[in-house]
């Protein structure tokens, strides 16, 4: 299970509709997390590395980040983060 990391355009970012994704926020901040469903959020602000069992990855403003269903993994947020998402 890989979790996908890269910079959009903001034509990519329109064609997603990402204006109309769920908002979320949170502080700085270390908690365990497993993903019920594909998740692809959008990070406006923040910082934020993610441990799972094949390694770490970070990611922060302007990435688009994708997580796999049934992905399992601890967020350690460096900085608050606010960012959109959406599931499917």
């Amino acid at each position: 299970m890989k979790i996908s990391v890269k910079k959009p355009t903001q034509e990519e970012l329109d064609t997603l509709g990402v204006k109309n994704w769920s908002p979320w926020q949170c502080d700085v901040s270390t908690f365990d997390w497993e993903y019920s469903d594909k998740e692809t959020a959008y990070v406006f602000e923040g910082k934020v590395k993610v441990k799972t069992q094949q390694g770490e990855v970070s990611f922060g403003s302007g990435d688009l980040v994708t997580f796999p269903k049934g992905l399992k993994c601890t967020w350690i947020v460096e900085e608050p983060i606010r960012k959109v998402y959406r599931f499917g």
